[in-house]
């Protein structure tokens, strides 16, 4: 059931309701419940206004598959998974299906026409007709057995499956998809074995989720939905991967909370009679009033008009004089609600009131104050019977004055007007030619009957299948009267067979959805039902605003007549077709090793037989949920356990008022009313302030809290700052610990903050408080303290001693800040107990999967084998799989030559002969309305644009256009399609030149001529645009750096030639267990190996299990979308093979998909660490602990430097070079001294690719050509030094010894170019040139450094080396005397040829 607009009104007026989460923010529940419909319609038709989608119905299943799928990942719930799909809906609900169901076909019919008028080419297929998704339909029993043959395949081959219990209630079983889900809610709630604590999630779309989980009085219940955004286009896409999507988790417990603040003016009123739970119950029938799926709104009751803020006040007003409340658990209490709608019916005079003065001009206008003439004589018998009636109250009072007689005339001219006004309404509405006192009555017993037959439905389930509301329009609340002695009964009957619905709720044009022998009663003139199904028919607003609002007006279907045209053609029906037609029972499955049979593919050419399939069936019977009348639901008990994920508005003292502030919840500032929470001081807080900063460092530095108040978030606090001072943990990196212990307190530095990092305090606490206030609608007044912390990313097995292992709990490496007054302290917090390991042997079974997060064979996927032999010392035997890798190195050296070029507007202009401002109106929107722009016709407009750049969006077309700091440039495709656009339609070019400053141009402007047809033409523009490959191209984020789709076109021939090598190693190691990493459930939203950087071109692995991309894929990194967050950054993977469910991202084959770097293990950055993890042979010249060594020490130490590098930084300063000078050897030696110079270069500077020394005994016998590949890559880097740069390079080695670096990268605004400074111990800043990436930039400013530094030293050159084609040079040095220094060690000898200094090893 929807309310339309319920859902932003209620988000926008309690601003933290509704909390836009990612999939590591989503809590644990026990329960997931999925309304399917609203998967199967996104899944099916994504998008109605584009008449050229078409989508194959494997397609679809395979969609739909994927889907549940993620959201059962996403959820992962523990204990029960129901899947609810629309049965046959209680006749009240087939009224709404009916009309929504004719107006889809008219609209999709509609659209179908305006496209073939404007002459667009339709794909021959046929379209997905969304009416199918109605019960009976052979689509919807065809999904029916996909859906089952999902449940047996998950349950048999997916472990987090087989401890949950899958409900399955089809299309067959009766009832709406939702209300079938709360059957079972119900139905659980009243055993006595229930869980108070159990954590429910509802996921669905419609809005009245709310209430009916509002009914359940549940304490932890939650609605999850894909965010809603508001105010975009209706032709929008949605995103197509539902891992990217952004969801919405809407918290019922803080709607408990924000209604007991919504009515807390009764407290005082009614003192200890307040009930929450009984205003939760009236706050739900309230939301009936103003309209959904079973009965119309109120007239004038529009949620948009504040018609919810006018119940909730007459409401308070009017509940202590009641005596008690409306709703007794989904019983009206009618003399209370006929109380209430008195009340109420004040509106309807206020409103009447406040049109009065315009009706009475209108009839001065019009001159007939009647609209016909029954109306006429009606009102005038009211008047003569009301001025009878008043002669005789003349007659018995005597002839009392005449002092309020021009009042009391007055006030009957209003009434007289009101009558009139609303029997205007019910003549013009309904049809009526009298509006008689019985008339009125009856529409009153119908209303609060439909009331009450949906709090039934809401509170008790179906009380009667054959019930509806008999008028497409409702009362006004002042006819509402004389209801309090109704008696309200029901008669439960039996629910329509599906064939039944399918001919009341189908139109005309979806007849081919109904079985053969039924069509002819749609469409035939001789049909006894042709009446019901209209070919034309109207819509009425009826005050609404949007067209989808608008009543349908169609005739209600007759059952009986319905039944009886039926009744003749039901003996035809197929075997297949009477299969279809039938009522079945829900049922259960459950995971039973001990079942082992062969399960067959509904769909063997998609989806594969299940072997062995392991699955238990029950049925339950459809009476089995159903709930007595009096059944109550089990009232809230909420302990004291706080459950991480349930937000409440308890932990701190706040107040709460209503203010129009423009809180942004959907995209724009709301017009409406927000609840305001504003914190006030505590005690913490004042004590605060008297014990300054220190006092709440003792308090939290080190320790674990929870901050983002009320949506709690567990957090590591590693600093305070009061603005001034600045208290910090001291911890040596990689190390995050919890100092919870008064045993151990944390480590602690104080420092005093400079100006500019006093600067940035006062931006963190600007940002925090606008935060809280324009989204949360929190105002946190002074803030004079700041946390920083880590957020909680997941927890951890960490081996300890003795074999055992801990879940610890792990922390991001992103600092971020949070006010003081909005963090919660020593709260207990409920995790669930998940599988829990307690040793290494638990952890690591044998046949477990895990992957290698230490070098050698880093992010190499293994299998562990029996370790019992070597775990009692820490060890465990894996065998790993080591393939054979594609060789992009010499696509990375030469990307240069596939990047697409672009190049300024200004150049495209004058290649085209065109001004720059052309080029930058038609590479975006332009758009061109009908008419003239003196006359215009309408508000259609066409937008012929090429749609390339979005500045509004910052977005992009990868090979089109791309954005920098400054403007936008264009690739020579963008010349092309300019260049045919200006061939074909130049006019539009001549008009737009013209009239530059204009927002729309028009048809009749561009082609003024009589012989030329601007809408022909215009629809000519259009489908030429959409005829061009460009129109098919996704647009990304200007901030996401990418790789052309040329590059990614060589990635994968790269990866097919690799496949042909099939050169897949197996490696059995046993290996440390710190350095294997298991995907587990309770691990994921940990990243496998924080240290990882990420770059283009990287190689990495899928160690995600059970998502889209199968577990241990291989692929290629070709895109990364940063983020605010470090676990919302997204890499754009191409995969080494197909998958189901992948994504089409700029390649050829749906091959692809966007990840979390919780996702991947980065296999490059191993390879890049393990080629600066090998020991050198060098000697070390110790140095003095000066303060100047000291300081240089801090300096190196500073540089983004690997934990796993064997260079330290003093190994770094003091490196010499081993050379022996002689004739013979010292060519033979240069090879590998430039290979070591250049790996010490770029360790130093954190360039990748550094060179690696010889590889460990264990790894060479398993990646020995691996190794050999980068010993030749770093011997060519080393010779090409040597050869161009020798000289350089010698220089620096002999002056290292006194010289220290210090390199600092600085990216463009844009992440475009990078720029590398060096800064040298001796004053000296050398800046680089602008490069494309990191390395480029970082060798370029060495060489730039190294050059000066040849030009401010004394040494002159120590020896020559060179290659020439025919000759080779002969090594020289500069002669002079030797002299002996001193020795260092045995055999060491240190030399010094003039300006020459060297090593000779004694022999």
């Amino acid at each position: 059931m929807g309310v339309p607009k319920f859902y932003r009104w209620i988000s926008e007026r309690y601003p933290c309701l509704s909390e836009v989460v990612k999939e590591h923010q989503i809590p644990e529940f026990d329960n997931l419940y999925l309304d399917m419909n609203g998967i199967i319609h996104q899944c099916s038709h994504p998008n109605d206004e584009d008449v050229h989608f078409r989508i194959s119905e494997e397609k679809i299943f395979a969609d739909i598959f994927h889907y549940l799928e993620v959201l059962f990942r996403i959820i992962k719930p523990r204990k029960v998974f129901f899947m609810a799909v629309d049965g046959v809906a209680p006749r009240a609900k087939m009224n709404q299906q009916r009309g929504r169901r004719f107006r889809s076909a008219k609209e999709a019919e509609d659209k179908i026409k305006k496209a073939l008028e404007k002459g667009e080419v339709l794909p021959t297929e046929a379209r997905f007709d969304s009416n199918c998704i109605t019960p009976g339909t052979d689509f919807m029993a065809r999904l029916q057995e996909q859906l089952k043959y999902f449940v047996h395949n998950k349950l048999s081959t997916d472990k987090l499956w087989q401890n949950v219990n899958v409900y399955l209630s089809g299309h067959e079983t009766p009832g709406e998809g939702e209300h079938k889900i709360m059957e079972f809610i119900r139905s659980e709630n009243s055993k006595p074995s229930h869980d108070p604590n159990t954590r429910h999630c509802l996921y669905g779309l419609d809005a009245d989720l709310i209430m009916l989980g509002l009914t359940s009085h549940e304490p932890n219940f939650s609605l999850l939905r894909e965010e809603v955004r508001f105010g975009g286009k209706k032709n929008q896409k949605r995103i197509s991967a539902p891992e990217e999507t952004t969801f919405h988790l809407l918290h019922l417990s803080l709607m408990r909370e924000y209604i007991d603040y919504e009515f807390s003016g009764l407290r005082n009123q009614i003192g200890s009679d307040y009930d929450l739970e009984r205003i939760i119950d009236d706050w739900i029938l309230m939301g009936f009033l103003v309209g959904n799926d079973f009965i119309p709104h109120l007239p004038n009751l529009h949620i948009s008009h504040d018609a919810l803020p006018l119940l909730y006040k007459t409401y308070i007003s009017a509940l202590p004089t009641m005596g008690g409340y409306l709703n007794e658990n989904g019983h009206l209490n009618l003399r209370n609600f006929e109380k209430y709608i008195e009340k109420l019916a004040e509106f309807d005079r206020e409103h009447f009131s406040e049109i009065f003065v315009d009706l009475k001009w209108f009839e001065s206008k019009v001159g007939n104050k009647y609209l016909n003439e029954a109306a006429g004589l009606a009102a005038e018998r009211e008047a003569a019977i009301k001025e009878t009636n008043k002669n005789e109250v003349c007659l018995t009072g005597e002839g009392k004055g005449g002092v309020g007689d021009d009042e009391e005339e007055e006030d009957d001219m209003f009434e007289t007007e009101f009558r009139q006004y609303k029997r205007t309404y019910y003549m013009t509405k309904m049809g009526v030619d009298v509006v008689s006192d019985d008339f009125l009555a009856k529409q009153a017993k119908c209303y609060v009957e439909g009331i009450q037959w949906i709090l039934h439905y809401y509170y008790h389930g179906v009380q009667s299948w054959s019930w509806y509301y008999p008028y497409h329009y409702a009362p006004f609340l002042s006819d509402i009267r004389n209801i309090s002695e109704l008696k309200l009964t029901f008669d439960l009957e039996k629910p329509f067979m599906p064939f039944q619905q399918l001919l009341a709720v189908l139109p005309a044009a979806s007849k081919e959805l109904l079985p053969e022998s039924y069509r002819h009663l749609m469409t035939s003139e001789n049909s006894p039902i042709i009446e019901y199904y209209p070919v034309d028919f109207k819509t009425d607003l009826n005050g609404k605003q949007q067209e989808w609002e608008a009543v349908v007006l169609i005739p209600f279907i007759d059952e009986r007549c319905l039944l009886a045209a039926m009744e003749p053609y039901n003996l035809k029906m197929t075997k297949e077709e009477k299969a279809r037609n039938r009522h079945t029972e829900c049922a259960v499955y459950s995971y039973d090793s001990e079942k082992d049979f062969m399960y067959y593919s509904p769909l063997p050419q998609l989806f594969p037989d299940i072997v062995h399939c392991h699955v238990r069936k029950a049925d339950i019977p459809m009476d089995a949920w159903h709930v007595q009348l009096d059944h109550v639901s089990r009232r809230l008990d909420r302990s004291s356990l706080y459950f991480c994920g349930f937000p409440t508005l308890q932990h701190i003292k706040h107040k709460f008022f209503k203010k129009k502030s423009g809180v942004v919840v959907f995209q724009q500032s709301s017009r409406g009313e927000n609840m305001m929470l504003e914190i006030l001081p505590s005690q913490d807080a004042e004590s605060q302030e008297l014990g300054g900063c220190d006092d709440v460092a003792a308090q939290v530095l080190g320790k674990s809290v929870f901050v983002n108040w009320p949506h709690l978030e567990e957090a590591r606090i590693i600093a305070v700052s009061d603005g001034d001072v600045k208290f910090c943990l001291e911890e040596p990196p990689g190390v995050q610990r919890v100092y919870d212990r008064p045993s151990t307190p944390p480590p602690t530095k104080v420092t005093c903050l400079s100006d500019k990092e006093q600067k940035d305090w006062v931006k963190d606490v600007q940002g925090l408080t606008e935060h809280f206030l324009k989204r949360k609608g929190i105002m946190v007044n002074e803030t004079s303290v700041v946390l920083y912390g880590q957020l909680l990313t997941g927890r951890k097995y960490v081996p300890k001693a003795n074999g055992v292992v801990e879940l610890e709990k792990q922390w991001a490496k992103q600092v971020l800040p949070f006010a003081y007054q909005t963090v919660v302290k020593d709260i207990k917090a409920f995790y669930s107990c998940l599988t829990c390991f307690k040793s290494l042997d638990e952890l690591f079974p044998p046949a477990t999967t895990v992957f290698m997060v230490g070098n050698p064979y880093y992010g190499a996927v293994g299998e562990v084998q029996d370790s019992s032999d070597v775990i009692k010392d820490g060890r465990v035997r894996v065998v790993f799989n080591v393939p054979h890798e594609p060789q992009l190195e010499p696509l990375i050296q030469n990307q240069h030559k596939y990047c697409v070029k672009y190049s300024p507007g200004y150049v495209l202009a004058s290649r085209l002969g065109i001004t720059s401002y052309l080029v930058s109106r038609f590479s975006g929107s332009i758009f061109i309305g009908r008419g003239s722009k003196r006359n215009p016709c309408g508000e259609q407009k066409a937008n012929v644009g090429l749609n390339l750049k979005f500045n509004k969006k910052n977005e992009e077309v990868p090979g089109y256009t791309k954005r920098t700091e400054k403007e936008w440039l264009y690739s020579a495709a963008v010349e092309e399609l300019l260049a045919e656009y200006l061939d074909r339609f130049s006019e539009v070019f001549n008009s737009v030149s013209r009239n530059g400053h204009d927002d729309v141009f028009y048809e009749d402007d561009i082609w003024p001529e009589e012989d030329q047809n601007g809408a022909e033409r215009v629809a000519e523009i259009t489908s030429w645009l959409k005829s061009h490959p460009v129109s098919s191209i996704g647009r990304t984020s200007c901030d996401l750096q990418v790789l052309d789709s040329a590059i990614v076109e060589r990635i994968e021939e790269a990866v097919e030639k690799a496949k042909v090598k099939k050169s897949t190693k197996k490696v059995r190691v046993t290996v440390k267990p710190h350095l294997l990493f298991r995907p587990l459930e309770q691990q994921q939203g940990v990243i496998p190996d924080p240290d990882a950087e990420y770059r283009l071109f990287d190689r990495v692995i899928n160690t995600r299990e059970g998502f889209t991309v199968p577990l241990g894929l291989r692929g290629t990194v070709i895109g990364i979308k940063g983020a605010d967050r470090e676990a919302e950054v997204l890499y754009e993977v191409l995969f080494d093979e197909e998958f189901a469910g992948g994504l089409s991202i700029r390649c050829t084959s749906p091959r692809c998909y966007r990840l979390p770097p919780c996702a991947l293990i980065n296999f490059t950055h191993g390879t890049r660490v393990d080629q600066t993890s090998h020991k050198l042979t060098a000697i070390v010249k110790p140095q003095p602990a000066t303060a100047a060594n000291f300081n240089s020490h801090r300096q190196l130490s500073g540089l983004n430097h690997s934990p796993r590098s064997p260079f330290i930084p003093t190994q770094v300063r003091v490196f010499l070079i081993e050379l022996l000078i002689n004739s013979k050897n010292v060519y033979r030696q240069t090879s590998s001294w430039w290979v070591k110079g250049t790996l010490m270069l770029k360790e130093m500077l954190k360039i990748a690719g550094a060179g690696t020394g010889s590889p460990s005994s264990q790894e060479a016998d398993s990646t020995g050509g691996q190794q050999q590949n980068r010993r030749r890559s770093s011997k060519k880097l080393g010779m090409y030094y040597t050869t161009s740069k020798c000289t350089i390079y010698a220089r620096w080695l002999c002056v290292h010894t006194c010289v220290s670096i210090c390199v600092s990268c600085l990216l463009s605004p844009q992440g475009r170019t990078v720029v590398c400074q060096v800064k040298l111990s001796n004053g000296l800043m050398v800046h680089g040139p602008q490069c494309q990436s990191e390395n480029d930039a970082k060798e370029k400013a060495a060489f730039f450094a190294l050059q000066r530094l040849v030009q401010h030293t004394n040494y002159t050159h120590v020896f020559m080396v060179g290659r020439n084609q025919s000759t080779r040079r002969k090594p020289y040095a500069n002669t002079g005397r030797t002299c002996k220094l001193h020795t260092e060690r045995p055999g060491t000898t240190w030399i010094r040829t003039q300006n020459l200094l060297a090593v000779r090893q004694k022999c």
